[in-house]
């Protein structure tokens, strides 16, 4: 397949990393650092696999649906995480993190 048949899913994966790595940053900022390692634990590991994902889908890779169903259990996991917390910047990563689920599964069925 091409690359233009992933370009949803390829931005919805852009924008997921991107939302991923602001949290990432933002939660090593907030006063209780240590409330909030697993959701850094899983923005970092979402972020990773969405680039991973964007970038297999950008080539065509015959590995494409595979990282995108790994994908999409990783974004629902940050995901409902993120969904946990107070903070703006969890609850914008939660929406892009469940956004980019729905988006990679769509692509997989």
């Amino acid at each position: 397949m091409s690359h233009e048949t992933y370009a949803a899913c390829i931005e919805t994966c852009n924008a997921c990393a991107a939302a991923c790595n602001h949290c990432a940053a933002s939660c090593l900022a907030e006063q209780d650092v240590k409330m909030m390692a697993k959701c850094i634990a899983l923005d970092i590991d979402c972020a990773a696999v969405c680039q991973l994902a964007s970038a297999a889908m950008a080539r065509g890779s015959d590995h494409a649906v595979a990282i995108c169903r790994l994908c999409a259990e990783i974004c629902k996991a940050c995901g409902d995480e993120c969904a946990r917390h107070e903070a703006q910047h969890c609850k914008d990563c939660a929406e892009a993190c469940h956004r980019c689920a729905e988006a990679c599964l769509a692509m997989v069925h």
